[in-house]
Formats: structure tokens, sequence, C-alpha cells
């Protein structure tokens, strides 16, 4: 049975900004969309409102954030696509410092 996970955090409250961020998500770079694969996510979605994300994946039984930040942290170019996607992305109020997506707790489904 298939996993899924939810994230949030906030954009820069810029709506060119918001635009750009967008614009890149409608042609991901190769390897952050091989990155996904190698991981195990099966599905990514991401949501917008104003300047909040969600980012819902669904991932396979290989999945585990340990294998997926090694695979992030071992490429180049996705240490890149991470830092330019930072520039658009602000952290939630009581993060830690360093993180920026925050796994959101499950309270009800069907």
């Amino acid at each position: 049975m298939n996993r899924r996970f939810c994230f949030t955090l906030d954009l820069v409250d810029d709506p060119a900004r918001i635009a750009e961020y967008e614009k890149y998500h409608e042609d991901i770079w190769p390897d952050v969309r091989q990155s996904f694969i190698d991981a195990g996510i099966l599905k990514l979605e991401l949501y917008r409102w104003e300047t909040r994300l969600v980012m819902i994946f669904e991932v396979d039984d290989s999945f585990s954030f340990e294998r997926k930040k090694q695979i992030d942290e071992s490429n180049p170019v996705i240490r890149e696509w991470e830092k330019l996607m930072s520039t658009y992305q602000k952290p939630l109020p009581n993060v830690p410092l360093g993180e920026k997506w925050v796994l959101m707790k499950k309270i009800f489904s069907t």
C-alpha cells in the first residue's frame, strides 16, 4: 500500500516572484524529476493559495526521508535547484533554522 505525505511552506509575498516560481514548476529540471523517481516518490503535487504552498506526495515501499535526503545532497543539480527555489520560499514561523517544508499532521481521512 502506498503512503502519502503532505507538507507546507510559504512563498515570498511578491506576485512577480510567485509567477516565476510557478513558471519553473511548469517544466522542472530533469534531474529534479529523476530524484523523485529514485527516491520512490510515485506522484508529487503542489498546490498554492496566496503565498501558502502545499505539497503532497505518494511514495512506494522503498521511500524513506533519509534516502531522499542522501539522493538530494549527493546531486549538485538538486542542490542548485533547492538553492534557487529557496529564493522564492519563506519558512513558516517556529520552523527550525535551515528547514523549509514542514510535514503536516494528518487529522482526518475517509
